[in-house]
């Protein structure tokens, strides 16, 4: 055997062992396991897109982890609420966070889904120019707005503030825009403002170019986003793995919701290992003032529903009046009341079993 014959086997048998090395340390085997389980017996995906909104999804796959259970459910991250509305029809999602107004949408045009908690309270904001003229939500008429989608809380946000201040919506441009766009268009004066939810308000600010002209909650108390919907034929199937999705994201919003080092700590593992954003910029929007975006009291309550649902009939994007009981089912709010934070503390290797 020669010398170039033994090198050329020994190169690949390392570019082998680099490859299988590779795989091992980088792919969720989890998930590619889970694929091939009988039905009932998977792990439910979960969509998520990397905003504040949907924070309890990835804290909840980190944290579970690193617990006795292991991971409870598989965290799929996509880049608009588009691509999960598909996936969930086509059930390559069972479950996933998306905005309200777009859930609402989508189970009255018959998409069997259901809402089954919130992903959050607060975290949007509308931001104009730190250098341009707009000052005040008066300032807005005659420029352009832009909003993630008119099935959004933060266009409906945007609609109150301008019917409080006497201002024709007519008056204003306003343009759907996919979020992680919306900074950079701000920053070359492409948009004169736009409304988004965290972090991309705290991306402008971080920039330097960017104010916040008003939060959601300044118009809007208790103010909701996001929620958590779960495909119906899971529902009536796996209820106790629906139940178990929410008692951790439950969970998940008091640990948040403990402290700055549970918002510096999640900002960190979130940002590197699921978002793939800067931790400094999620620290930013997260523990800079702790009432920006909050993670608990996020059980779904029909007075705040009933309110977005009639806004969407007032700016035509709804149909009909959905009764509250057709697109919510509260069973696992309800189930997840007595849930406790997390036993984790910043930095831990693992998770303390939950307190009985």
């Amino acid at each position: 055997m020669s010398v170039r014959y033994r090198i050329a086997v020994l190169a690949i048998a390392l570019l082998a062992l680099i490859t299988a090395a590779h795989a091992w340390l980088n792919l969720d085997w989890s998930s590619m396991v889970n694929d091939f389980l009988p039905r009932d017996q998977r792990k439910l995906n979960v969509a998520y897109i990397p905003v504040t909104c949907h924070l309890t999804c990835p804290v909840t796959d980190y944290i579970s982890r690193r617990s006795l259970d292991g991971n409870i459910f598989i965290p799929k991250k996509f880049q608009g609420f588009p691509e999960i509305k598909e996936a969930l029809i086509a059930d390559r999602m069972q479950a996933g966070f998306m905005v309200a107004p777009m859930a609402i949408a989508l189970r009255s045009q018959g998409v069997p889904i259901k809402i089954v908690y919130l992903g959050h309270r607060y975290g949007s904001a509308v931001v104009s120019r730190q250098d341009g003229p707009i000052h005040s939500v008066r300032d807005l008429r005659g420029k352009t707005v832009a909003i993630p989608s008119r099935f959004s809380d933060e266009f409906l946000i945007l609609v109150r503030a301008l019917e409080r201040n006497g201002v024709p919506r007519r008056e204003v441009h306003i343009v759907e825009m996919a979020p992680p766009d919306v900074v950079g268009a701000l920053a070359v004066s492409a948009i004169d403002a736009f409304s988004m939810g965290e972090p991309f308000p705290s991306q402008a600010e971080m920039a330097g170019f960017g104010r916040i002209l008003f939060k959601a909650q300044d118009y809007w108390p208790d103010f909701m986003s996001c929620v958590l919907v779960v495909r119906q034929d899971v529902i009536d199937r796996r209820p106790q793995a629906v139940q178990v999705l929410v008692d951790g994201i439950a969970r998940s919003g008091l640990w948040l919701d403990k402290g700055r080092p549970h918002r510096d700590d999640a900002a960190d593992f979130v940002g590197r290992y699921y978002y793939s954003q800067p931790p400094a910029l999620l620290r930013w929007a997260l523990s800079r003032d702790l009432q920006r975006v909050i993670y608990s009291r996020l059980a779904p309550r029909k007075p705040d529903f009933d309110m977005v649902r009639d806004m969407m009939l007032q700016v035509g994007t709804l149909d009909r009046a959905i009764a509250f009981e057709e697109y919510v089912d509260t069973r696992f709010a309800d189930g997840a009341a007595t849930a406790t934070a997390w036993r984790y503390e910043p930095g831990q290797v693992s998770a303390a079993p939950p307190a009985r």
